[in-house]
């Protein structure tokens, strides 16, 4: 089942950031994992949330995902993310009805 991360993030230094940037989608395509979407405009529609860039990958599942996310390659980047930004990621395994 289609597994995907949800992140809002807020970027404290966009020079570091970058780096992140750069590192990231290739450990993202190296797991099976893609964009589906990368920063763009985004607003509110219901609630008080703030938004900041906006993030979402796609898995082919779960097992993927969290194959990345703790693989020691993405270790590495993700320090640099954290020091970078502060946020939230989500994992969301996908369901139809």
């Amino acid at each position: 089942m289609t597994a995907y991360v949800y992140g809002n993030i807020e970027i404290h230094d966009p020079v570091l950031y970058e780096q992140y940037r750069a590192l990231a989608p290739a450990l993202i395509a190296a797991h099976g994992g893609r964009y589906l979407v990368r920063g763009g405009a985004a607003e509110v529609l219901e609630g008080d949330g703030k938004i900041h860039r906006q993030v979402i990958l796609e898995f082919p599942d779960m097992a993927s995902l969290k194959a990345f996310y703790f693989s020691p390659g993405y270790t590495t980047v993700k320090a640099i993310r954290q020091k970078a930004a502060t946020g939230t990621l989500v994992a969301i395994e996908g369901m139809l009805p």
